[in-house]
């Protein structure tokens, strides 16, 4: 089986950037989406230039009145999560990823969804992120805090794979939608 390493390198060197068409559809999927629907707190995420953007879906559940979460990087290991109220409270952060500077979110236990990006998701629902690890680490730490959290992994739709290796830290979503 090809490493995660390779696998990244692949993505990297090849343009798997998905078309606003296949980014719309995404997006549409998730606001009709059941879980999205119902959901008072959703944990989101701003994207990257490779990644599905969230912008608009941020935008449509504010006005839903939902509250809406994205994680800011604190070191080299962690992050957490601020509210997020509108454009206002975004400022460049680490890696140039736009981050949230609005109100600190610790009532981990209310989430009810949780969008979650990566470089690419297999079939299996298996997640190959950046290689840093901070999603796997904080997601751990979520779903020990709220067994009830429900994971969405999003990307593009060459972006899913048949089959990413997993090691015994990796999250499973899920769900996966691309």
């Amino acid at each position: 089986m090809t490493s995660k390493r390779d696998i990244r390198t692949m993505l990297r060197q090849k343009d798997h950037n998905g078309s606003p068409a296949e980014a719309s559809a995404i997006i549409n999927r998730l606001v009709s989406h059941p879980r999205i629907r119902e959901a008072k707190v959703v944990m989101l995420y701003h994207a990257l230039p490779d990644e599905v953007p969230t912008r608009e879906l941020m935008t449509y559940l504010i006005k839903e009145g939902k509250t809406v979460l994205l994680p800011r990087v604190i070191s080299d290991t962690d992050m957490e999560l601020h509210r997020y109220t509108g454009e206002k409270d975004l400022r460049q952060g680490a890696f140039g990823i736009m981050e949230p500077m609005g109100e600190l979110f610790t009532d981990y236990a209310t989430i009810d969804v949780a969008v979650i990006p990566g470089m690419a998701f297999d079939r299996q629902r298996h997640r190959l992120g950046r290689g840093k690890g901070y999603y796997d680490r904080f997601l751990s730490q979520l779903s020990t805090l709220n067994s009830q959290l429900y994971k969405i992994g999003i990307c593009y739709p060459s972006r899913l794979l048949d089959e990413i290796p997993v090691d015994e830290h990796d999250i499973l979503m899920d769900e996966v939608i691309s």
